[in-house]
């Protein structure tokens, strides 16, 4: 990937033009961490970009942003511009396209994020990032008194980043964000929930929590209870003690999770039809939020004869035949009764054993 993006600023620079790989790739290379995207700055404009390469997928040009397909890895190329007025205190009204790198990067957000690569691989470093790398600071490009009112993001991504990266906010900084804390509500759903993911997904997660707890994130984001959460590996168990169902966005399964959860508190995770009620997914993640041995959860899941209604021996209709009988709702209590007599092995999974007991029972 990176061999490849060095390809993609030659080619715009044989072109006349300057380009740079710039963000969390250098600032990520420069620690010696892993990074999967690369984003490139550059003086010339879309049009431009098009003009050079034939897969060009153009979503975001009214911020002077295109995706290019180079070596079958995608570059998000954005132009060098400048940012006119601030509304709402989230977008720009209006952008202007420069040629100055520098400018381009006065603009950004924190100093760790303007750390350049040109085309032979050399750092550029107009703005001290390798400094606050060094010092492990999240420090605001220009004064943070103006810069968190003009896009309230920044107040979540500077938490994602000192989480992250396990830095420490920039004194000045972690005041304006405690003082402007109350911007945060005015953020989407969306932009807050994409932040908080990354936080409540990080193995540092518990820095990241204190620190949105501490600055007084926590209440304006709605998540008043994450002052007093269970900390555990898994996000889905994070958000679930979070009573946010109806808060944020969340996807069906998501929200199927998260109330099971809820459900399962004060239930035995290792009753066998509990644990096949719910499945292994689900009573996984129960078993970090309610203190059970989750090797003994998998151990008897594992024992289960059935995993689910599909693994029953006899099929609804094969039941049908046997019984002589058009499908019916009868088949739904019919099979709820194998289900838990299987899972608690009062009966075997075999037809032998399925037919007799029907026909018995239910003839």
């Amino acid at each position: 990937m990176y061999s490849s993006a060095l390809k993609v600023l030659k080619k715009i620079e044989e072109y006349g033009y300057k380009a740079y790989i710039i963000g969390g790739f250098p600032r990520d290379l420069y620690l010696k961490r892993s990074s999967i995207d690369v984003d490139i700055c550059t003086d010339a404009t879309p049009m431009e970009i098009m003009s050079i390469f034939e897969d060009v997928i153009t979503t975001n040009t009214e911020y002077g942003s295109v995706i290019v397909m180079y070596d079958k890895v995608n570059f998000e190329i954005t132009t060098f511009r400048s940012e006119g007025k601030y509304i709402n205190n989230r977008k720009p009204t209006d952008i202007k396209y420069i040629d100055s790198l520098e400018e381009d990067l006065k603009r950004r957000d924190f100093t760790i994020n303007t750390l350049c690569i040109d085309k032979d691989g050399n750092e550029i470093d107009l703005l001290n990032a390798k400094s606050d790398l060094d010092n492990r600071i999240i420090r605001m490009i220009g004064n943070p008194k103006i810069r968190l009112k003009e896009d309230a993001l920044r107040i979540l991504r500077a938490v994602r980043f000192a989480t992250v990266l396990n830095f420490e906010l920039e004194p000045v900084l972690k005041a304006y964000i405690k003082k402007y804390a109350p911007l945060v509500k005015k953020l989407s759903k969306e932009r807050k929930r994409d932040e908080l993911d990354i936080i409540f997904a990080s193995p540092n997660k518990e820095y990241g929590i204190k620190l949105l707890c501490d600055l007084k994130l926590a209440d304006n984001l709605d998540i008043p209870k994450l002052k007093k959460i269970k900390i555990t590996p898994s996000l889905m168990v994070t958000w679930a003690q979070l009573d946010a169902l109806d808060k944020y966005n969340f996807s069906t399964n998501e929200k199927e999770t998260i109330s099971s959860l809820l459900v399962l508190k004060g239930k035995n995770l290792l009753d066998k039809y509990t644990l096949y009620k719910y499945g292994l997914y689900v009573c996984d993640l129960a078993s970090e939020l309610y203190g059970i041995d989750r090797h003994k959860i998998n151990k008897l899941y594992s024992s289960l004869q059935i995993h689910s209604k599909l693994d029953i021996a006899l099929s609804p209709m094969d039941i049908c035949e046997l019984l002589n009988k058009e499908p019916g709702p009868f088949l739904k209590d019919l099979i709820r009764d194998l289900e838990k007599k299987l899972v608690n092995d009062e009966l075997q999974n075999t037809k032998e054993s399925l037919t007799a007991y029907i026909t018995n029972n239910y003839n």
